[in-house]
């Protein structure tokens, strides 16, 4: 496979990130971990341990605008107005940000924030009637509207809190694979609901990467689940697609090759995201630096193409190994660009 082209995105050469999650509760500590630790992409963390409005669901539901949730047994549904529970993922929000703009000040490089995309807010916010919002197209094409114009706010309050930022936004779509595949399941467990069509799956997640692209926000999607369909988001207009790394077949291999040559950039998943025993950090990427020479692409564009994450959120680590595996992600880039060989 030949090279022809290269990638270059706000993050440059050799970067790492974090996922989103982050252990424990203290925006403060989390945040000052992160930007302690990531000096080329540093993203605003996520603590759901403080439950209902911070995980991420709910986190998402919070920036809707004109829809409004609250949580049940089963999970969040759509309400007719806010309620303890919307007011309570703002309320986090605000401190997070808060947290983000103590330990950003002067800062002016890339910085990435996130929010749960179209098609898993869709299959995990319910209606009225118990079903997820999946089942009804016109209440899709609303969630993604509202969740549009929710962006919007969110980017422009970001960077009026950190105004020498480059920001990157970061959709979550861990059960885009199940949407398109027919594999999420009705209220009743018994039945899944139908695929959705892949051009209204690609026409949503368009619309929501150009909210970012018209904010100056290259758009990362991520998907820490099996068969990420690299071809879909490349074609919906995404600057980047995050995965996990172990995760890959080799039937993906050559649509990862298509993806790098048109510039996409992989936000590799190559480190264990719960507690593990950790390589040095080349030893890390190495399966990084054997895929390319596997596809035949050029070393020199290495680092230029990869970023090093994770392989998924933090959420399930102790506070010890998020640092340390957030410290290793940076090594491991550094890496790739000292040696792509």
């Amino acid at each position: 496979m030949s090279e022809k082209s290269t990638n270059t995105q706000i993050w440059g050469a050799g970067a790492a990130s974090g996922v989103g999650s982050m252990p424990g509760g203290d925006a403060r500590e989390a945040v000052k971990t992160v930007t302690g630790s990531l000096e080329s992409l540093p993203y605003l963390p996520e603590l759901p341990a403080r439950g209902p409005g911070a995980d991420m669901i709910g986190r998402t539901a919070g920036l809707l605008v004109d829809v409004y949730a609250h949580v049940e047994p089963s999970g969040w549904r759509v309400g007719d107005r806010p309620g303890r529970d919307t007011r309570r993922a703002r309320s986090w929000m605000v401190e997070d940000l808060d947290a983000l703009e103590e330990f950003t000040q002067g800062y002016t490089g890339a910085l990435k924030v996130s929010a749960v995309g179209p098609w898993t807010l869709a299959t995990a916010l319910e209606l009225r009637n118990g079903e997820a919002a999946l089942s009804d197209p016109g209440a899709c094409r609303d969630l993604a509207g509202s969740l549009a114009e929710g962006l919007r706010n969110h980017l422009a309050d970001v960077r009026r809190r950190v105004p020498g930022a480059r920001l990157a936004l970061q959709l979550d779509e861990p059960s885009l694979t199940a949407v398109l595949s027919g594999q999420v399941r009705t209220a009743s467990g018994y039945r899944t609901h139908r695929a959705v069509d892949r051009g209204v799956v690609e026409g949503a997640l368009r619309d929501l990467i150009a909210v970012g692209t018209a904010a100056e926000a290259p758009v990362v999607v991520h998907s820490c689940a099996p068969r990420v369909p690299f071809a879909l988001l490349r074609r919906a207009g995404a600057a980047a697609v995050s995965f996990d790394f172990s995760l890959l077949t080799e039937r993906e291999e050559e649509v990862i090759g298509e993806a790098v040559e048109g510039g996409t950039t992989l936000f590799v998943g190559a480190v264990p995201g719960t507690d593990a025993a950790l390589s040095d950090p080349a030893g890390s990427v190495m399966g990084v630096r054997t895929l390319w020479r596997r596809l035949g692409l050029s070393p020199e564009t290495l680092a230029d193409s990869v970023v090093i994450t994770p392989a998924c959120g933090l959420a399930g680590a102790s506070p010890a190994y998020a640092r340390t595996v957030l410290a290793h992600c940076a090594r491991a880039a550094r890496s790739l660009a000292d040696n792509p060989e």
